[in-house]
């Protein structure tokens, strides 16, 4: 079994366990060798509610890597504010089978230091 394979594997197992709820949306975590995303889903209606990545030109301006710790903080705290914005303060943590350290965990304090509870 590849990496790529054990981690798939790992986040269906965590799917089994975690959804997301109108008042308590998923927020999902996807990371490549180049961006990182970060997205807010209501699993019972099937719905993307806010996202952000690196790949908006508005959030990477300013930043010297769009793979490192700073990127996923900075996406971490805009995924914060939307939610606000969408009326959004708690929210179900999906490390989409990644293990929770590097560019996963500082996006995750990023976002609880902008608001989020989790």
């Amino acid at each position: 079994m590849s990496k790529a394979d054990a981690r798939r594997h790992r986040h269906i197992r965590l799917r089994k366990k975690l959804s997301g709820t109108p008042e308590r949306p998923r927020l999902f975590v996807r990371r490549s060798l180049h961006h990182i995303y970060a997205d807010l889903i209501d699993d019972a209606k099937g719905h993307t509610l806010a996202t952000a990545s690196t790949l908006d030109d508005s959030l990477a301006t300013g930043l010297s890597s769009k793979t490192n710790l700073a990127a996923a903080a900075a996406i971490g705290s805009a995924i914060a504010n939307k939610a606000k914005e969408a009326g959004i303060s708690e929210v179900v943590f999906d490390r989409g089978g990644y293990k929770y350290h590097g560019r996963v965990r500082a996006l995750a304090d990023a976002a609880r230091e902008a608001g989020l509870t989790f």
